[in-house]
């Protein structure tokens, strides 16, 4: 999940599948949300994510 351009500076992951409310957007209550973290080697640049921090 991703707040766009007025977001808290940070994406998240969200426990499911996608599912769509009534206006479009994903429905997010009662869903484990954890921050995402990324981590990338200097030398060959290889980047991974993990959902570490619940948010």
């Amino acid at each position: 999940m991703d707040s766009g351009e007025h977001g808290k500076g940070f994406s998240r992951w969200v426990e499911g599948r996608l599912e769509r409310g009534i206006f479009g957007g994903a429905k997010l209550l009662g869903r484990t949300k954890r921050e995402i973290t990324a981590y990338r080697c200097p030398h060959c640049f290889h980047l991974e994510l993990f959902a570490d921090n619940p948010s």
